[in-house]
Protein backbone atom coordinates (compact mmCIF):
# COMPACT_ATOMS: atom_id res chain seq x y z
CA UNK A 1 0.00 0.00 0.00
CA UNK A 2 1.24 3.29 -1.47
CA UNK A 3 2.12 6.27 1.61
CA UNK A 4 -1.07 8.14 -0.07
CA UNK A 5 -3.41 5.25 0.81
CA UNK A 6 -1.79 4.38 4.22
CA UNK A 7 -2.80 8.08 4.74
CA UNK A 8 -6.09 7.92 3.56
CA UNK A 9 -7.36 5.04 5.49
CA UNK A 10 -6.07 6.72 8.60
CA UNK A 11 -6.62 10.39 7.71
CA UNK A 12 -9.62 10.40 5.42
CA UNK A 13 -12.32 8.91 7.53
CA UNK A 14 -12.14 10.76 10.46
CA UNK A 15 -13.18 13.78 8.12
CA UNK A 16 -16.66 11.96 8.05
CA UNK A 17 -16.85 12.95 11.86
CA UNK A 18 -16.26 16.67 11.56
CA UNK A 19 -18.56 19.56 10.29
CA UNK A 20 -19.41 19.92 6.68
CA UNK A 21 -18.13 23.74 6.39
CA UNK A 22 -14.99 23.67 8.23
CA UNK A 23 -13.84 20.65 6.30
CA UNK A 24 -14.66 22.60 3.40
CA UNK A 25 -13.39 25.46 4.81
CA UNK A 26 -9.57 24.07 5.24
CA UNK A 27 -9.48 22.32 2.40
CA UNK A 28 -10.36 25.47 -0.02
CA UNK A 29 -8.39 27.23 1.66
CA UNK A 30 -5.40 24.54 0.67
CA UNK A 31 -6.80 24.61 -2.26
CA UNK A 32 -6.42 28.78 -2.99
CA UNK A 33 -3.14 28.51 -2.20
CA UNK A 34 -1.90 26.02 -5.01
CA UNK A 35 -3.83 27.25 -7.24
CA UNK A 36 -2.41 30.86 -6.44
CA UNK A 37 1.22 29.43 -6.46
CA UNK A 38 0.28 27.75 -10.21
CA UNK A 39 -1.10 31.16 -11.26
CA UNK A 40 1.56 33.31 -10.29
CA UNK A 41 4.32 30.61 -11.34
CA UNK A 42 2.53 31.17 -14.89
CA UNK A 43 2.50 34.85 -14.96
CA UNK A 44 6.12 35.22 -13.34
CA UNK A 45 7.48 32.17 -16.30
CA UNK A 46 5.49 34.51 -19.43
CA UNK A 47 6.58 37.77 -18.38
CA UNK A 48 10.59 36.01 -18.34
CA UNK A 49 9.94 34.68 -21.52
CA UNK A 50 8.43 37.37 -23.34
CA UNK A 51 11.48 39.67 -22.01
CA UNK A 52 13.89 36.98 -23.02
CA UNK A 53 12.37 36.95 -26.55
CA UNK A 54 11.73 40.46 -27.15
CA UNK A 55 14.94 41.58 -28.55
CA UNK A 56 14.60 38.71 -31.68
CA UNK A 57 11.01 39.96 -32.42
CA UNK A 58 12.36 42.66 -34.60
CA UNK A 59 13.84 40.01 -37.08
CA UNK A 60 12.13 39.18 -39.82
CA UNK A 61 12.14 35.44 -39.23
CA UNK A 62 9.97 36.71 -36.17
CA UNK A 63 6.70 35.28 -37.27
CA UNK A 64 7.87 31.66 -36.58
CA UNK A 65 7.80 32.35 -33.18
CA UNK A 66 4.16 31.37 -32.35
CA UNK A 67 4.36 29.00 -34.94
CA UNK A 68 7.15 27.32 -32.99
CA UNK A 69 5.43 27.35 -29.60
CA UNK A 70 1.94 26.40 -31.02
CA UNK A 71 3.70 23.40 -32.37
CA UNK A 72 5.52 22.35 -29.34
CA UNK A 73 2.16 23.41 -27.09
CA UNK A 74 0.42 20.90 -29.58
CA UNK A 75 2.69 18.28 -29.61
CA UNK A 76 2.82 17.77 -25.77
CA UNK A 77 -0.75 18.31 -25.13
CA UNK A 78 -1.69 15.40 -28.01
CA UNK A 79 1.42 12.99 -27.55
CA UNK A 80 2.34 13.82 -24.20
CA UNK A 81 -0.43 14.54 -21.80
CA UNK A 82 -3.28 12.94 -24.61
CA UNK A 83 -5.54 15.80 -24.08
CA UNK A 84 -7.08 18.38 -26.89
CA UNK A 85 -5.92 22.11 -27.26
CA UNK A 86 -7.98 25.03 -26.17
CA UNK A 87 -9.02 26.65 -23.07
CA UNK A 88 -10.66 24.11 -20.65
CA UNK A 89 -13.14 26.32 -19.23
CA UNK A 90 -15.84 24.20 -21.31
CA UNK A 91 -14.15 20.79 -19.73
CA UNK A 92 -14.46 22.22 -16.11
CA UNK A 93 -18.26 23.31 -16.39
CA UNK A 94 -18.74 19.65 -18.02
CA UNK A 95 -17.03 17.70 -15.32
CA UNK A 96 -18.85 19.93 -12.69
CA UNK A 97 -22.04 19.19 -13.87
CA UNK A 98 -21.78 15.70 -15.27
CA UNK A 99 -19.21 14.01 -13.26
CA UNK A 100 -19.09 15.66 -9.45
CA UNK A 101 -16.48 17.63 -10.63
CA UNK A 102 -14.08 14.80 -11.45
CA UNK A 103 -10.81 16.11 -12.88
CA UNK A 104 -7.60 14.48 -13.71
CA UNK A 105 -4.04 15.31 -11.66
CA UNK A 106 -2.24 15.81 -14.99
CA UNK A 107 -4.66 18.59 -15.54
CA UNK A 108 -3.43 20.28 -13.03
CA UNK A 109 -0.37 21.13 -14.48
CA UNK A 110 -0.42 20.06 -18.30
CA UNK A 111 -2.38 23.22 -19.37
CA UNK A 112 -0.03 25.35 -17.67
CA UNK A 113 3.08 24.46 -19.30
CA UNK A 114 0.85 24.46 -22.85
CA UNK A 115 -0.31 27.99 -22.56
CA UNK A 116 3.58 28.65 -21.53
CA UNK A 117 4.62 27.54 -24.54
CA UNK A 118 2.02 29.00 -26.82
CA UNK A 119 1.11 32.84 -24.67
CA UNK A 120 5.20 32.59 -24.23
CA UNK A 121 6.12 32.33 -27.94
CA UNK A 122 3.64 35.17 -28.96
CA UNK A 123 0.42 33.42 -29.08
CA UNK A 124 -2.67 35.30 -29.04
CA UNK A 125 -4.21 34.06 -25.66
CA UNK A 126 -4.54 34.69 -21.90
CA UNK A 127 -3.10 32.50 -18.99
CA UNK A 128 -6.69 32.83 -17.36
CA UNK A 129 -8.43 29.83 -18.85
CA UNK A 130 -5.28 27.38 -17.88
CA UNK A 131 -4.96 28.27 -14.75
CA UNK A 132 -8.46 28.19 -14.21
CA UNK A 133 -8.50 24.69 -15.28
CA UNK A 134 -5.05 23.84 -13.25
CA UNK A 135 -6.35 25.36 -9.90
CA UNK A 136 -10.14 23.09 -10.80
CA UNK A 137 -7.84 20.36 -11.02
CA UNK A 138 -6.10 20.87 -8.05
CA UNK A 139 -9.65 21.46 -5.95
CA UNK A 140 -10.70 17.89 -7.13
CA UNK A 141 -7.71 15.86 -6.98
CA UNK A 142 -7.63 17.40 -3.07
CA UNK A 143 -11.22 16.39 -2.54
CA UNK A 144 -10.29 13.01 -4.07
CA UNK A 145 -7.32 12.85 -1.14
CA UNK A 146 -9.57 13.08 1.26
CA UNK A 147 -12.39 10.95 0.07
CA UNK A 148 -15.22 13.95 0.34
CA UNK A 149 -18.65 13.16 -1.83
CA UNK A 150 -18.92 14.92 -5.02
CA UNK A 151 -21.04 17.75 -3.74
CA UNK A 152 -18.01 18.52 -1.42
CA UNK A 153 -15.55 17.77 -4.70
CA UNK A 154 -17.68 20.84 -7.04
CA UNK A 155 -17.22 22.73 -4.00
CA UNK A 156 -13.69 22.57 -4.09
CA UNK A 157 -13.28 22.42 -7.87
CA UNK A 158 -15.22 26.40 -7.48
CA UNK A 159 -12.14 26.59 -4.59
CA UNK A 160 -9.66 26.26 -7.24
CA UNK A 161 -11.16 28.29 -9.68
CA UNK A 162 -11.52 31.28 -7.40
CA UNK A 163 -8.21 30.81 -6.39
CA UNK A 164 -6.42 30.69 -9.60
CA UNK A 165 -8.19 33.65 -11.03
CA UNK A 166 -8.05 35.60 -7.64
CA UNK A 167 -4.11 35.00 -8.23
CA UNK A 168 -3.90 35.71 -11.77
CA UNK A 169 -5.54 39.14 -11.36
CA UNK A 170 -4.85 40.03 -7.87
CA UNK A 171 -8.84 40.26 -7.75
CA UNK A 172 -10.52 37.62 -5.04
CA UNK A 173 -14.10 39.07 -5.38
CA UNK A 174 -13.82 38.44 -9.23
CA UNK A 175 -12.30 35.05 -8.36
CA UNK A 176 -15.59 34.41 -6.10
CA UNK A 177 -17.97 35.60 -8.71
CA UNK A 178 -16.57 33.84 -11.99
CA UNK A 179 -16.61 30.50 -10.37
CA UNK A 180 -20.49 30.99 -8.94
CA UNK A 181 -21.49 32.59 -12.17
CA UNK A 182 -19.93 30.61 -14.62
CA UNK A 183 -18.69 27.63 -13.61
CA UNK A 184 -20.66 26.14 -11.08
CA UNK A 185 -23.42 28.36 -12.10
CA UNK A 186 -25.53 27.93 -8.90
CA UNK A 187 -25.37 30.49 -5.58
CA UNK A 188 -25.15 28.60 -2.64
CA UNK A 189 -24.61 29.74 1.03
CA UNK A 190 -22.59 26.57 1.60
CA UNK A 191 -20.25 27.21 -0.95
CA UNK A 192 -19.69 31.17 -0.84
CA UNK A 193 -17.94 30.72 2.41
CA UNK A 194 -14.93 28.55 1.56
CA UNK A 195 -14.76 29.87 -2.28
CA UNK A 196 -14.56 33.30 -1.04
CA UNK A 197 -11.80 32.33 1.48
CA UNK A 198 -10.30 30.16 -1.49
CA UNK A 199 -10.36 33.18 -3.42
CA UNK A 200 -8.77 35.39 -0.71
CA UNK A 201 -5.78 32.61 -0.03
CA UNK A 202 -5.01 33.15 -3.71
CA UNK A 203 -4.67 36.99 -3.78
CA UNK A 204 -3.12 37.11 -0.82
CA UNK A 205 -0.42 34.38 -2.42
CA UNK A 206 -0.28 36.22 -5.19
CA UNK A 207 0.24 40.17 -3.52
CA UNK A 208 3.27 38.18 -0.70
CA UNK A 209 5.04 37.32 -4.40
CA UNK A 210 4.34 39.65 -7.16
CA UNK A 211 3.98 42.42 -4.17
CA UNK A 212 1.50 45.24 -6.64
CA UNK A 213 -2.09 46.34 -5.27
CA UNK A 214 -3.73 46.49 -9.12
CA UNK A 215 -2.66 44.93 -11.82
CA UNK A 216 -3.33 48.06 -14.19
CA UNK A 217 -2.73 51.69 -12.46
CA UNK A 218 -3.83 54.99 -13.55
CA UNK A 219 -5.05 58.31 -12.57
CA UNK A 220 -7.96 58.68 -11.65
CA UNK A 221 -10.95 59.19 -13.83
CA UNK A 222 -13.87 61.57 -14.04
CA UNK A 223 -17.11 60.34 -15.19
CA UNK A 224 -20.11 62.63 -15.11
CA UNK A 225 -23.52 62.83 -16.84
CA UNK A 226 -22.21 63.93 -20.85
CA UNK A 227 -20.91 60.10 -20.56
CA UNK A 228 -24.36 58.42 -20.01
CA UNK A 229 -25.03 58.44 -23.95
CA UNK A 230 -22.05 57.73 -25.16
CA UNK A 231 -21.62 54.92 -22.58
CA UNK A 232 -24.76 53.27 -24.15
CA UNK A 233 -23.85 53.43 -27.17
CA UNK A 234 -20.21 51.86 -26.51
CA UNK A 235 -22.46 49.12 -24.77
CA UNK A 236 -24.44 48.14 -27.80
CA UNK A 237 -21.08 48.62 -29.85
CA UNK A 238 -19.64 46.12 -27.50
CA UNK A 239 -22.17 44.11 -27.67
CA UNK A 240 -21.82 43.87 -31.39
CA UNK A 241 -18.03 42.74 -31.00
CA UNK A 242 -18.67 40.35 -28.41
CA UNK A 243 -20.97 38.55 -30.72
CA UNK A 244 -18.53 38.95 -33.41
CA UNK A 245 -15.77 38.06 -31.74
CA UNK A 246 -17.58 34.65 -30.05
CA UNK A 247 -18.69 33.58 -34.11
CA UNK A 248 -14.91 34.02 -35.50
CA UNK A 249 -13.96 32.06 -32.24
CA UNK A 250 -15.95 29.17 -33.11
CA UNK A 251 -15.87 29.42 -36.90
CA UNK A 252 -12.25 29.31 -36.61
CA UNK A 253 -11.77 26.35 -34.77
CA UNK A 254 -14.88 24.46 -37.08
CA UNK A 255 -12.55 25.29 -40.20
CA UNK A 256 -9.34 23.83 -38.58
CA UNK A 257 -11.14 20.85 -38.05
CA UNK A 258 -12.57 20.57 -41.41
CA UNK A 259 -9.26 20.67 -43.25
CA UNK A 260 -7.10 17.33 -43.79
CA UNK A 261 -3.25 19.11 -42.35
CA UNK A 262 -1.94 17.19 -39.33
CA UNK A 263 -2.49 18.78 -36.03
CA UNK A 264 1.20 19.69 -35.93
CA UNK A 265 1.06 21.00 -39.52
CA UNK A 266 -1.96 22.92 -38.38
CA UNK A 267 0.04 24.58 -35.42
CA UNK A 268 2.99 25.69 -37.38
CA UNK A 269 0.21 27.59 -40.12
CA UNK A 270 -1.76 29.03 -37.27
CA UNK A 271 1.57 29.89 -35.51
CA UNK A 272 2.75 31.27 -38.60
CA UNK A 273 -0.40 33.42 -39.76
CA UNK A 274 -0.52 34.72 -36.09
CA UNK A 275 3.10 35.72 -36.20
CA UNK A 276 2.50 37.66 -39.64
CA UNK A 277 -0.17 39.56 -38.28
CA UNK A 278 1.80 39.93 -35.34
CA UNK A 279 4.64 41.61 -37.52
CA UNK A 280 2.20 44.72 -38.80
CA UNK A 281 0.16 44.55 -35.08
CA UNK A 282 2.43 43.98 -32.04
CA UNK A 283 -0.53 44.60 -30.24
CA UNK A 284 -1.51 40.69 -30.72
CA UNK A 285 0.97 39.15 -29.66
CA UNK A 286 0.57 37.54 -26.23
CA UNK A 287 -1.69 38.52 -23.54
CA UNK A 288 -0.86 42.35 -24.38
CA UNK A 289 -0.84 43.93 -20.72
CA UNK A 290 0.92 46.19 -21.55
CA UNK A 291 -0.84 47.54 -24.72
CA UNK A 292 -3.96 47.53 -22.11
CA UNK A 293 -1.70 49.54 -19.35
CA UNK A 294 -1.06 52.02 -22.09
CA UNK A 295 -4.69 52.71 -22.90
CA UNK A 296 -6.09 53.05 -19.49
CA UNK A 297 -3.37 55.24 -18.64
CA UNK A 298 -4.00 57.53 -21.60
CA UNK A 299 -0.62 56.73 -23.70
CA UNK A 300 -1.70 54.85 -26.45
CA UNK A 301 -0.48 56.28 -29.97
CA UNK A 302 -2.13 54.30 -32.45
CA UNK A 303 -4.68 56.40 -34.75
CA UNK A 304 -8.06 55.68 -35.28
CA UNK A 305 -8.03 53.91 -38.34
CA UNK A 306 -5.20 51.43 -36.56
CA UNK A 307 -7.15 51.16 -33.94
CA UNK A 308 -10.38 50.22 -35.62
CA UNK A 309 -8.16 47.51 -37.62
CA UNK A 310 -6.17 46.28 -34.56
CA UNK A 311 -9.81 44.97 -33.01
CA UNK A 312 -10.12 42.60 -35.83
CA UNK A 313 -6.52 41.97 -35.86
CA UNK A 314 -6.44 40.64 -32.45
CA UNK A 315 -9.68 39.08 -32.55
CA UNK A 316 -8.68 36.92 -35.59
CA UNK A 317 -5.35 36.19 -34.22
CA UNK A 318 -7.11 35.17 -31.37
CA UNK A 319 -9.37 32.83 -33.50
CA UNK A 320 -7.07 31.55 -35.07
CA UNK A 321 -4.26 31.17 -31.87
CA UNK A 322 -7.34 28.65 -29.73
CA UNK A 323 -8.64 27.09 -33.17
CA UNK A 324 -5.71 25.59 -34.73
CA UNK A 325 -3.52 24.27 -32.14
CA UNK A 326 -2.48 26.82 -29.39
CA UNK A 327 -3.55 26.72 -25.56
CA UNK A 328 -4.92 29.43 -23.93
CA UNK A 329 -7.64 31.62 -22.82
CA UNK A 330 -9.98 34.63 -24.00
CA UNK A 331 -9.90 36.81 -20.72
CA UNK A 332 -6.98 38.61 -21.54
CA UNK A 333 -7.94 38.81 -25.44
CA UNK A 334 -11.30 40.41 -23.83
CA UNK A 335 -9.56 42.74 -21.89
CA UNK A 336 -7.59 44.03 -24.99
CA UNK A 337 -10.24 43.72 -27.88
CA UNK A 338 -12.52 45.68 -25.45
CA UNK A 339 -9.35 48.70 -24.42
CA UNK A 340 -9.17 49.19 -28.17
CA UNK A 341 -13.20 49.12 -28.70
CA UNK A 342 -13.48 51.37 -25.83
CA UNK A 343 -10.39 54.12 -27.22
CA UNK A 344 -11.40 53.52 -30.80
CA UNK A 345 -15.31 54.75 -30.15
CA UNK A 346 -13.79 57.43 -27.79
CA UNK A 347 -11.90 58.54 -31.04
CA UNK A 348 -15.27 58.96 -33.40
CA UNK A 349 -16.92 60.58 -30.64
CA UNK A 350 -14.13 63.25 -30.53
CA UNK A 351 -14.68 63.36 -34.36
CA UNK A 352 -18.08 63.85 -34.69
CA UNK A 353 -18.27 66.61 -31.41
CA UNK A 354 -14.66 67.95 -31.04
CA UNK A 355 -15.86 69.91 -28.02
CA UNK A 356 -17.62 66.59 -26.16
CA UNK A 357 -17.34 67.06 -22.58
CA UNK A 358 -16.54 63.18 -22.13
CA UNK A 359 -14.38 60.88 -19.88
CA UNK A 360 -10.23 60.32 -20.93
CA UNK A 361 -9.75 57.39 -23.32
CA UNK A 362 -8.46 55.53 -20.35
CA UNK A 363 -11.99 55.79 -18.89
CA UNK A 364 -13.64 54.44 -22.34
CA UNK A 365 -10.87 51.84 -21.71
CA UNK A 366 -12.17 50.67 -19.06
CA UNK A 367 -16.11 50.29 -20.52
CA UNK A 368 -15.00 49.14 -23.16
CA UNK A 369 -13.42 45.59 -21.27
CA UNK A 370 -16.33 45.40 -18.95
CA UNK A 371 -18.65 45.27 -22.21
CA UNK A 372 -16.69 42.49 -23.88
CA UNK A 373 -15.86 40.10 -20.91
CA UNK A 374 -19.76 40.65 -20.18
CA UNK A 375 -20.53 40.26 -23.95
CA UNK A 376 -18.43 37.25 -24.52
CA UNK A 377 -19.43 35.69 -21.56
CA UNK A 378 -22.49 36.84 -20.88
CA UNK A 379 -21.43 37.17 -17.21
CA UNK A 380 -22.24 40.48 -15.91
CA UNK A 381 -20.92 40.28 -12.06
CA UNK A 382 -17.75 38.96 -13.21
CA UNK A 383 -17.00 41.71 -15.93
CA UNK A 384 -17.56 44.20 -13.13
CA UNK A 385 -16.10 43.09 -10.59
CA UNK A 386 -13.27 41.99 -12.63
CA UNK A 387 -12.38 45.57 -14.34
CA UNK A 388 -12.63 47.06 -11.00
CA UNK A 389 -10.35 45.30 -9.27
CA UNK A 390 -7.57 45.17 -11.89
CA UNK A 391 -7.45 48.58 -12.47
CA UNK A 392 -8.75 50.01 -9.16
CA UNK A 393 -11.29 52.42 -10.99
CA UNK A 394 -14.02 52.47 -8.74
CA UNK A 395 -15.39 55.84 -9.89
CA UNK A 396 -16.38 54.64 -13.11
CA UNK A 397 -18.54 51.67 -11.46
CA UNK A 398 -21.84 53.02 -12.38
CA UNK A 399 -21.44 53.44 -16.00
CA UNK A 400 -19.26 50.20 -15.30
CA UNK A 401 -23.17 48.33 -14.67
CA UNK A 402 -24.64 49.75 -17.44
CA UNK A 403 -22.43 48.84 -19.71
CA UNK A 404 -22.12 45.34 -18.18
CA UNK A 405 -26.08 44.96 -18.42
CA UNK A 406 -26.49 45.99 -22.00
CA UNK A 407 -23.61 44.47 -23.66
CA UNK A 408 -24.47 41.03 -21.92
CA UNK A 409 -27.89 41.16 -22.86
CA UNK A 410 -27.59 42.49 -26.03
CA UNK A 411 -24.85 39.39 -26.75
CA UNK A 412 -27.44 37.22 -25.24
CA UNK A 413 -30.34 38.66 -27.32
CA UNK A 414 -28.07 38.04 -30.61
CA UNK A 415 -26.06 34.71 -29.32
CA UNK A 416 -28.38 33.18 -26.40
CA UNK A 417 -25.67 30.77 -25.42
CA UNK A 418 -22.22 32.37 -24.23
CA UNK A 419 -18.86 31.35 -25.48
CA UNK A 420 -18.19 28.67 -22.82
CA UNK A 421 -21.13 27.05 -22.98
CA UNK A 422 -22.08 26.95 -26.77
CA UNK A 423 -19.95 23.69 -27.62
CA UNK A 424 -21.28 22.10 -24.16
CA UNK A 425 -25.07 22.31 -25.51
CA UNK A 426 -24.32 21.78 -29.10
CA UNK A 427 -22.88 18.55 -27.64
CA UNK A 428 -25.79 17.83 -25.32
CA UNK A 429 -23.44 18.44 -22.55
CA UNK A 430 -24.74 21.42 -20.64
CA UNK A 431 -25.87 20.46 -17.53
CA UNK A 432 -26.77 23.66 -14.98
CA UNK A 433 -27.66 22.70 -11.21
CA UNK A 434 -31.01 22.11 -10.29
CA UNK A 435 -32.53 21.55 -13.68
CA UNK A 436 -34.44 18.30 -15.11
CA UNK A 437 -31.56 17.48 -17.26
CA UNK A 438 -29.57 17.58 -14.36
CA UNK A 439 -30.96 15.86 -11.99
CA UNK A 440 -31.97 13.13 -14.35
CA UNK A 441 -28.41 12.59 -15.38
CA UNK A 442 -27.39 12.50 -11.58
CA UNK A 443 -29.80 9.08 -11.83
CA UNK A 444 -28.35 5.87 -12.65
CA UNK A 445 -30.28 3.76 -15.46
CA UNK A 446 -29.57 1.03 -13.70
CA UNK A 447 -30.90 1.65 -10.42
CA UNK A 448 -34.48 2.44 -12.32
CA UNK A 449 -34.62 -0.94 -13.99
CA UNK A 450 -37.26 -3.38 -11.71
CA UNK A 451 -35.75 -6.76 -12.19
CA UNK A 452 -38.04 -9.03 -9.92
CA UNK A 453 -40.56 -10.48 -13.23
CA UNK A 454 -41.34 -13.86 -14.52
CA UNK A 455 -41.05 -14.58 -16.92
CA UNK A 456 -42.83 -17.15 -19.59
CA UNK A 457 -41.92 -19.57 -22.29
CA UNK A 458 -42.92 -18.59 -25.81
CA UNK A 459 -44.08 -22.07 -26.16
CA UNK A 460 -46.28 -22.19 -23.07
CA UNK A 461 -50.31 -22.71 -23.68
CA UNK A 462 -52.38 -20.12 -22.57
CA UNK A 463 -54.08 -22.54 -20.22
CA UNK A 464 -50.42 -21.86 -18.00
CA UNK A 465 -50.34 -18.73 -18.58
CA UNK A 466 -53.70 -18.14 -16.99
CA UNK A 467 -52.88 -19.74 -13.76
CA UNK A 468 -49.40 -17.83 -13.50
CA UNK A 469 -51.36 -14.77 -14.17
CA UNK A 470 -54.02 -15.50 -11.06
CA UNK A 471 -50.88 -15.60 -8.71
CA UNK A 472 -49.13 -12.52 -10.03
CA UNK A 473 -49.54 -8.85 -10.04
CA UNK A 474 -47.36 -8.42 -12.69
CA UNK A 475 -49.15 -5.88 -16.00
CA UNK A 476 -45.74 -7.22 -18.17
CA UNK A 477 -44.95 -10.84 -19.16
CA UNK A 478 -41.05 -11.19 -20.64
CA UNK A 479 -41.28 -13.90 -23.27
CA UNK A 480 -38.03 -16.23 -23.15
CA UNK A 481 -36.81 -19.15 -25.72
CA UNK A 482 -36.33 -21.83 -23.20
CA UNK A 483 -33.52 -23.08 -24.66
CA UNK A 484 -31.34 -20.38 -25.48
CA UNK A 485 -32.60 -17.90 -23.10
CA UNK A 486 -33.10 -14.60 -25.54
CA UNK A 487 -35.73 -12.31 -25.13
CA UNK A 488 -38.44 -13.02 -27.67
CA UNK A 489 -41.26 -10.49 -27.07
CA UNK A 490 -43.78 -9.46 -24.32
CA UNK A 491 -47.15 -9.70 -23.43
CA UNK A 492 -49.02 -6.93 -21.42
CA UNK A 493 -51.84 -7.66 -19.59
CA UNK A 494 -54.24 -5.24 -20.95
CA UNK A 495 -53.82 -6.61 -24.68
CA UNK A 496 -54.92 -10.11 -24.31
CA UNK A 497 -58.29 -9.41 -22.43
CA UNK A 498 -60.56 -11.09 -25.07
CA UNK A 499 -58.63 -13.71 -25.15
CA UNK A 500 -58.63 -14.80 -21.46
CA UNK A 501 -62.53 -13.83 -21.47
CA UNK A 502 -63.30 -17.02 -23.61
CA UNK A 503 -62.14 -20.14 -22.38
CA UNK A 504 -62.47 -22.25 -25.02
CA UNK A 505 -59.13 -20.95 -26.64
CA UNK A 506 -57.15 -21.63 -23.67
CA UNK A 507 -55.72 -25.03 -24.91
CA UNK A 508 -55.11 -23.39 -28.47
CA UNK A 509 -53.24 -20.78 -28.17
CA UNK A 510 -49.54 -20.50 -27.61
CA UNK A 511 -47.95 -17.44 -26.28
CA UNK A 512 -45.91 -17.22 -29.25
CA UNK A 513 -48.81 -16.26 -31.23
CA UNK A 514 -49.97 -13.30 -28.77
CA UNK A 515 -46.89 -11.75 -27.59
CA UNK A 516 -45.80 -8.80 -29.09
CA UNK A 517 -42.43 -8.85 -30.69
CA UNK A 518 -42.64 -5.41 -31.72
CA UNK A 519 -42.10 -3.56 -28.47
CA UNK A 520 -39.34 -0.80 -28.24
CA UNK A 521 -36.71 -1.67 -25.82
CA UNK A 522 -33.83 0.10 -24.43
CA UNK A 523 -30.26 -1.07 -23.12
CA UNK A 524 -27.83 -0.12 -20.24
CA UNK A 525 -25.71 1.99 -22.68
CA UNK A 526 -28.56 4.63 -22.91
CA UNK A 527 -29.23 7.47 -20.78
CA UNK A 528 -32.39 8.53 -18.95
CA UNK A 529 -32.70 11.21 -21.46
CA UNK A 530 -33.08 8.61 -24.28
CA UNK A 531 -35.13 6.49 -22.48
CA UNK A 532 -38.10 9.38 -21.17
CA UNK A 533 -38.09 10.31 -24.77
CA UNK A 534 -38.25 6.76 -26.18
CA UNK A 535 -41.32 6.25 -23.68
CA UNK A 536 -42.75 9.73 -24.82
CA UNK A 537 -42.48 9.37 -28.42
CA UNK A 538 -43.88 5.77 -28.50
CA UNK A 539 -46.51 6.85 -25.50
CA UNK A 540 -45.32 3.79 -22.88
CA UNK A 541 -45.67 3.39 -19.44
CA UNK A 542 -43.24 0.79 -19.55
CA UNK A 543 -40.12 -0.42 -21.42
CA UNK A 544 -38.16 -3.39 -21.22
CA UNK A 545 -34.61 -3.16 -21.20
CA UNK A 546 -32.70 -6.10 -22.99
CA UNK A 547 -29.06 -6.59 -23.39
CA UNK A 548 -27.45 -8.35 -25.82
CA UNK A 549 -30.48 -10.35 -26.68
CA UNK A 550 -31.10 -10.96 -22.72
CA UNK A 551 -34.17 -9.52 -21.09
CA UNK A 552 -32.99 -7.29 -17.72
CA UNK A 553 -36.03 -5.64 -16.35
CA UNK A 554 -38.18 -2.98 -16.79
CA UNK A 555 -38.20 0.82 -16.26
CA UNK A 556 -41.44 2.40 -15.27
CA UNK A 557 -42.50 6.57 -15.38
CA UNK A 558 -43.58 5.78 -12.14
CA UNK A 559 -39.85 4.34 -10.87
CA UNK A 560 -38.15 7.46 -12.48
CA UNK A 561 -40.40 10.06 -11.18
CA UNK A 562 -39.87 8.28 -7.90
CA UNK A 563 -36.06 8.38 -7.82
CA UNK A 564 -36.53 12.14 -9.30
CA UNK A 565 -38.26 13.57 -6.57
CA UNK A 566 -36.13 11.51 -4.13
CA UNK A 567 -32.95 13.14 -6.04
CA UNK A 568 -34.48 16.72 -6.44
CA UNK A 569 -34.94 16.59 -2.44
CA UNK A 570 -31.49 15.90 -1.78
CA UNK A 571 -30.20 18.49 -4.47
CA UNK A 572 -32.08 21.01 -2.54
CA UNK A 573 -32.14 20.57 0.56
CA UNK A 574 -30.77 22.70 3.14
CA UNK A 575 -26.95 21.15 4.31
Amino acid sequence: MSLIKKWQSRFAPSLSHMDDRLVLIIAGSIAGICSGLAAVALRLALESVTEWLHPFRHFWWAFLLPAMGALLSTIYLEKITREGAGHGVPEVIYAVSKHGGLLRLRSSYSRLISSFLTIGSGGSAGPEAPVVMSGSAIGSNIAKLLRLNDRQRTTLVGCGTAGAIAGIFNAPLAGLVFAIEVVLGKWEFSNIIPIAIAAVAGAEVSRAIIHEQVLFNHLPFNMGTADILPGICLALFAGLISVFFTKTLNTSGKFAKKNRFSFWMRAIIGGSVVGCIGLFFPVVLGEGYHFIQSMISGTFSMGIFLTFVAVFAKIFATAITLGWGGSGGIFAPCLLIGSLTGIFFHKIVFLLFENAACASEGAYALLGMTGLISGVMQAPLTGIFLVLEITGGYETILPLIVVSAISSTMSHYIEPASFYFKELIKRGQFLRPGTDARILSDLNISELVSTEFTNVSENMIFREFIEIIKTSDQFFFPVIDENTGAYKGMIEIRNIRRYVLNPGIYDMVFLNQIMDTDVLTASLENDLQEVLEMMETNNMESIPVVEHDTFIGMISKTRILDLYRRELIMQTSVR
